[in-house]
């Protein structure tokens, strides 16, 4: 409840057209189990008070996400704009190597989205999860452009910027500020589980 009215400019605000902009900067603080800075959304359950747990073999969960990624760090222009996580790490993401735009499994990009990805495009993704089957989709594809067979637990949506950049990775002095970050703009995300 308290996102209806929460900002913290530069990092989490309403954009002049309307979306919500998440920008991390490479010199951004981290949270446990990463070296990256991040401004994400966590799903939640119960108006925000208890943190979202699904299984991929119970039940259909779906996320569907509108945006536009709109900055990249100089040097390692690496962003990830959604993903699906479980109880130990991430089991499917959205990344952005500039300029190729990936759906990304353990690591390792399985399936490119666009290769000229520019930035500040908009673009839809939907994640399906059921069955141990974890589909994506693109741009409003009738079909999955790649589905990933997994059983995973603990499971919940994020979405935001997830900048996979810090200062180490930039290299120099002056590129490890808050101007070098990534960022990510946000139109609308939509969760559901049957």
């Amino acid at each position: 409840p308290e996102l209806g009215t929460y900002k913290i400019d530069p990092w989490f605000i309403v954009a002049p057209d309307g979306g919500v902009r998440f920008r991390a900067p490479v010199n951004g603080v981290t949270t446990g189990g990463s070296n990256y800075p991040r401004s994400e959304l966590r799903e939640m359950t119960n108006n925000g008070e208890e943190k979202a747990s699904w299984s991929s073999n119970s039940g259909t969960h779906t996320l569907f996400l509108d945006q536009a990624i709109t900055a990249v760090p100089k040097k390692k222009k690496h962003v990830v704009a959604g993903q699906i996580h479980d109880t130990k790490d991430d089991v499917i993401v959205i990344r952005l190597e500039y300029p190729d735009l990936y759906v990304n499994v353990d690591g390792k990009n399985v399936y490119k989205l666009d290769s000229s990805y520019a930035l500040g495009k908009r673009f839809t993704v939907q994640f399906q999860v059921n069955g141990n089957q974890t589909k994506v989709y693109y741009n409003n594809s009738a079909d999955a452009v790649h589905t990933l067979n997994k059983d995973y637990s603990g499971a919940y949506f994020k979405t935001g910027a997830y900048t996979q950049s810090n200062c180490s990775k930039e290299g120099f002095f002056s590129l490890c500020n808050d101007n070098k970050y990534g960022e990510v703009v946000v139109y609308q995300v939509i969760v559901t589980h049957q």
